[in-house]
């Protein structure tokens, strides 16, 4: 095999968390054995921005820029929208040039190990690397173990030829089991048909048959197993040759939840971000197939995998849109999809011009300069680094959004909004723009504040998502 390096790897998980005792109150049970807490995206959030969070880290960790990305694969079980090339927008996010060889792989949650498996063969390594992105946030119908469980979150790789670690040893397996975990053309939730027994083995088989295709492994300091739910992968222990320790040492279920296609690389992300140097990867998709790696370490690892807001059930559903009110009638700013697009560098990476008469910055770079009010024939673009000021602010309350954003106020509630000076690429010019400004936990901003800028969901219109860019506090720690 290929001696391929790995360079990085990033997770992300969104900060929202509840915890299985809101799911006992409100139905007298929880059908999610393991499972303590679970993370839940904000009204904002889906599997591609928790995806560009998860890239973000796992890019400067690996202290490349994305520029140097050949090639991008994206797994997910969730996509945002069911018929649209989600590498499209990865890459415009991120900056990765519009020429890489691009790959989307979905329907299954092994999709991220497949992904993985996938960037291993598609070298040569030696003058770019590649990015491997998973993201889920499954759900399933209210009362059921599958929903119970469904987490959220975000992992990525960097695939390259000088990395820090290796991929020793892989394998796949598949054995038809149908009637297990699926999701039905057009629908949202996930289901099964609940025959324990069937389900277990069909985990198992699958499983076991990939681990059986591996060379020895008594060097893992842990494993990074599937997790359905926290008690599935300590029931394969003996099958797959592994101990619970091992699979503790990975274990994210316990406070995430089911990250569907993330599950197993998240696994090895937190292994390796405690100093793991070998870890085995086992993956699992329904229907049924898996994929096994050794992957050597260490490599460096950022995570961010707190959670710092707990939910009530009530606030929960809001989240989730079951309890919603519906956007009203009329009003709102109509932005039509070829003016969206004009406006993809600004909103996605923070493409500023600089004027050639002044070199004032201008956002967005057209028409007149707004310092010294010439029009010239074209402005240098430069990228904004993505740190501001906040320059004004205010709070839309429960009610008073514009309708394109009342989806978002109904599911999270009150919102702030924010004049933020944005800095300039040398630290010597601003330029201001209007910004949501996020709020994590119960912090306030001020006037005065530092920013960063994140990519959120904007708003949906004519059935299309907006992405674009938000800003949130700086961690003053």
């Amino acid at each position: 095999m290929t001696d391929v390096r790995l360079k990085s790897f990033g997770a992300y998980s969104p900060r929202l968390r509840i915890s299985a005792e809101e799911f006992r109150e409100a139905w007298g049970h929880f059908e999610a054995a393991g499972v303590q807490t679970k993370a839940v995206p904000e009204a904002d959030e889906d599997a591609l921005t928790m995806g560009v969070e998860a890239a973000r880290r796992a890019i400067e960790t690996a202290d490349i820029t994305a520029t140097d990305i050949g090639y991008l694969v994206v797994a997910t079980t969730t996509p945002p929208m069911a018929e649209s090339d989600l590498t499209a927008r990865l890459a415009s996010l991120l900056g990765v040039p519009a020429d890489a060889t691009t790959r989307t792989l979905t329907g299954s949650t092994r999709a991220g190990a497949q992904a993985l498996d996938a960037a291993l063969d598609a070298g040569p390594w030696e003058e770019q690397s590649g990015l491997v992105v998973a993201a889920d946030c499954p759900t399933g119908s209210p009362d059921s173990g599958i929903e119970h469980a469904a987490g959220a979150g975000g992992v990525a790789v960097v695939v390259g030829g000088d990395g820090a670690g290796t991929v020793r040893d892989r394998s796949s397996y598949v054995e038809p089991f149908p009637g297990t975990r699926f999701r039905d053309a057009g629908e949202g939730a996930t289901a099964e048909l609940g025959v324990t027994d069937y389900d277990r083995q069909s985990f198992e088989t699958a499983l076991r048959g990939a681990v059986d295709g591996l060379s020895e492994f008594e060097d893992a300091d842990a494993a990074a197993v599937q997790s359905p739910d926290g008690k599935r992968p300590y029931r394969v222990t003996d099958a797959l040759g592994v101990t619970a320790d091992q699979i503790a040492a990975a274990d994210t279920v316990s406070t995430l939840g089911d990250t569907g296609a993330a599950s197993a690389l998240l696994g090895a992300a937190k292994a390796f971000d405690d100093g793991a140097e070998c870890v085995l990867l086992a993956a699992y998709g329904s229907g049924a197939g898996a994929n096994a790696m050794i992957i050597e370490g260490p490599i460096p690892t950022t995570c961010a995998l707190e959670g710092d807001a707990e939910l009530t059930y009530p606030e929960y559903l809001r989240r989730r849109g079951d309890i919603t009110a519906d956007e009203p009638d009329g009003g709102g700013a109509y932005v039509s999809v070829p003016s969206w697009k004009q406006t993809v560098p600004q909103r996605h990476r923070l493409i500023a011009g600089e004027c050639p008469s002044c070199d004032a910055l201008n956002f967005p770079p057209s028409g007149a300069c707004r310092k010294c009010h010439t029009r010239p024939d074209a402005y240098e673009t430069v990228a904004l680094p993505g740190t501001g000021t906040i320059e004004g602010v205010t709070t839309i309350a429960q009610g008073g959004a514009p309708p394109e954003f009342a989806e978002q106020q109904s599911k999270s509630g009150p919102f702030v909004s924010a004049v933020v000076s944005l800095d300039g690429p040398r630290g010597d010019e601003t330029v201001s723009v209007p910004s949501q400004v996020l709020t994590p936990g119960a912090s306030s901003v001020a006037i005065g504040d530092r920013t960063e800028a994140v990519i959120r969901r904007i708003y949906q219109q004519e059935g299309v998502i907006r992405y674009g860019f938000k800003m949130q506090p700086v961690d003053s720690d």
